[in-house]
Formats: structure tokens, C-alpha cells, sequence
């Protein structure tokens, strides 16, 4: 199978995949991938029902946003997915969902505070949220300003150790080294999130020790993971 088509399948399912764990409503979502050698990016089209996609209907674009392949548009967001790609090179999946617990902290804009062994699992210290943008920067340009500001919020932070985003006023954007990742990054996020508003609601709970953060991180992520069956290099 061709690269391309290959991608365009992968990414396919991904999307299928944020409804399946129930992180959509209607259309609200989308996940991309991107295939690096070619310089391609496949994202899911803007506005169409999940009931209606297929691998065919899945747009490829190059790294500026030029479609190469698919008849649709891209989704409205794909200007914020390629500014990741683009300052981000280990990423190679991104999902955007407007899940409820995730999206509350967005709204709150509030980072989500790593509370257990559970969020410590999968993300290294608490996701942050970015600031609010300006009037100038959600005039113009407005999805590729939403990638900056979550650039932004990442600086001195390592993406892939913290694999997602509370996006101001709006709502959680994941990722991770391919479509299937950032799909589970969401799924985990939306998970951690319910927790954390349980446990706020029971007590004034701080984050978790450091320590014990790190223990829990490098049991699954990095050259010393341990975690699971013996597994070739990678996350």
C-alpha cells in the first residue's frame, strides 16, 4: 500500500476511534497525521459526519496547507495542527476534542494539576493551559495563532512528556508520535480530567510528590521503562 493511502487510513480510524471513546459531539473534533518523509499531513474534512468518513475522504495537504489529495476542505483547525508539526518534529499525531472534563478546565482556564499516579502515568506534571489570546490574534489568523500560543505555553516544557493542551476559553488539543497516540493522549486526558474534578470536589487536594511523579513517568516512558513487554526503543 501506497504511503499516502496508508496515512489517510490511519488517520481515518483515529478519528473514528475519539468517537468510539466518546470524546465528540456531532462534529466537534479532529484528528491529522503526518508522514514526514513525504512531507503530507492527512486531516479529517471540516464539518462532515463521522458516520460518513471514509479513508478517501480524508484530505492530505503539504506542510503550508496546500491540498495535494482529497475533495473536500480540511478542517477548520488544520492551521493549528501544522504549526505543532511544524515547530514540533518528534510529534506525528494530533487530535483535537471538545470533551467534557477536559474542556471544563479550558473553559476555567485552569491547568489541569497532576493530582495521582494515574495522571502521572501518562503526563509528566500537570497540562498546562495557555494564556488567553488578544483581540489582533483571533482576527486574524486565528487558528495559527491557537498553535502559537500553545507552542508557547510549552516553553522549557518537552511536548512528548506532556502530551497535551488545555487551550484557553476553548478546549483540549492532544498529540503524540503518531494519529494512534494523540488519540490515546485524549482519551487519557479526558480520563485524568474527570478525576481531578472528583478529587477537588472531596478536598483542596495538592499535586502529587515530585518523587513519586517521576516514579510513575519512568516506569513507562524513556530508556529505563519497565512498564509492559519487552518493546522496541520509543514511547
Amino acid at each position: 500500500m501506497r504511503p499516502e493511502l496508508q496515512l489517510r487510513r490511519r488517520v481515518c480510524q483515529a478519528n473514528l476511534d475519539l468517537v468510539a471513546h466518546g470524546l465528540v459531539t456531532g462534529t466537534w473534533g479532529n484528528a491529522s497525521g503526518i508522514d514526514r518523509r513525504a512531507g503530507l499531513v492527512a486531516i479529517k474534512p471540516s464539518g462532515v459526519a463521522y458516520s460518513q468518513l471514509v479513508p478517501e475522504s480524508i484530505v492530505l495537504v503539504d506542510l503550508e496547507g496546500k491540498v495535494v489529495a482529497g475533495e473536500l476542505r480540511p478542517s477548520s483547525d488544520l492551521e493549528t495542527h501544522l504549526e505543532l508539526y511544524r515547530c514540533w518534529p518528534g510529534v506525528g499525531g494530533v487530535a483535537h476534542t471538545h470533551s467534557a472534563a477536559a474542556t471544563a478546565f479550558a473553559q476555567a482556564r485552569r491547568a489541569l494539576p497532576c493530582l495521582g499516579t494515574t495522571h502521572a502515568d501518562h503526563f509528566r506534571g500537570a497540562v498546562p493551559v495557555t494564556r488567553e489570546m488578544s483581540p489582533a490574534e483571533t482576527a486574524a489568523h486565528y487558528e495559527r495563532n491557537t498553535g502559537r500560543v500553545i507552542v508557547e505555553a510549552f516553553a522549557g516544557l518537552e511536548p512528548l512528556d506532556v502530551p497535551a493542551v488545555l487551550v484557553a476559553s476553548h478546549g483540549p488539543f492532544s498529540w503524540g508520535p503518531s494519529p494512534e497516540a494523540a488519540v490515546l493522549s485524549s482519551v487519557v486526558l479526558e480520563a485524568v480530567a474527570r478525576m481531578a474534578i472528583d478529587t477537588l470536589a472531596l478536598a483542596d487536594s495538592g499535586p502529587i510528590p515530585a518523587h513519586l511523579l517521576e516514579r510513575h513517568f519512568r516506569r513507562k516512558h524513556g530508556p529505563e521503562a519497565y512498564y509492559g513487554q519487552a518493546r522496541s526503543a520509543g514511547r
